[in-house]
């Protein structure tokens, strides 16, 4: 298993038992022993904290991506409205089936990750996916449900713009590189060698800015 170079200096750590059954650890890291600065210890926290949520959510984004896109795009060749109904039921049962009752169980910051993934995958915003969908899944993504759990269905990925998402996306290419995901390319050009020297420019030697391998 890959060792980080700060897991080495690790003082001990802390197992916990989430309420998913995923197993999660906590590094004890005292700054007195280590040569890392407060930015980079808050870099790690905060990258460990969306890698989990990535590996949660991203299998979710890359189902739900693929079947909204085709959804829509044989709703669009279909010539009767009777045909529509009968493919969107046909789509509507598959995803209440594999995927409603999982995304339940996921937590709000789950969700808004989950809604950028889909952004990222489809160049669509999941309120543009399910908008004109007349159905029990595009109620499930309804602005009421999303309000309830404070997420945006309109968000959209931007790594150029938004540390967080630009950590997101140095983790999938990690996450991708150790086999760790069935990795997807993003739905258009996010330029990252662009948005590694914007990042660069602007975060200089923090230590916000992520470890390359």
């Amino acid at each position: 298993a890959k060792v980080n170079d700060w897991e080495k200096y690790a003082d001990s750590l802390r197992t916990n038992v989430l309420d998913d059954g995923e197993i999660e650890k906590e590094y004890m890291l005292p700054e007195l022993y280590m040569n890392f600065s407060k930015e980079e210890l808050e870099r790690i926290k905060i990258e460990n904290a969306l890698r989990r949520r990535i590996l949660r959510v991203y299998p979710y984004a890359v189902l739900t991506s693929h079947n909204l896109t085709n959804l829509n795009a044989e709703m669009a060749k279909l010539n009767t409205k009777q045909e529509q109904r009968r493919h969107l039921r046909k789509t509507d049962k598959y995803l209440q089936e594999h995927l409603e009752e999982r995304l339940k169980h996921l937590s709000r910051k789950d969700g808004q990750i989950l809604v950028k993934l889909i952004n990222r995958q489809t160049g669509q915003t999941t309120f543009e996916l399910v908008k004109d969908l007349k159905s029990g899944w595009s109620a499930f993504w309804s602005n009421q449900t999303a309000k309830l759990f404070d997420i945006n269905l309109k968000t959209k990925y931007a790594p150029a713009d938004v540390l967080e998402d630009f950590y997101i996306e140095m983790i999938l290419q990690e996450l991708r590189d150790e086999g760790r995901i069935q990795y997807r390319e993003a739905a258009r050009d996010l330029n990252m060698n662009k948005v590694k020297s914007h990042w660069k420019a602007t975060l200089g030697d923090s230590g916000y800015y992520p470890n390359e391998n």
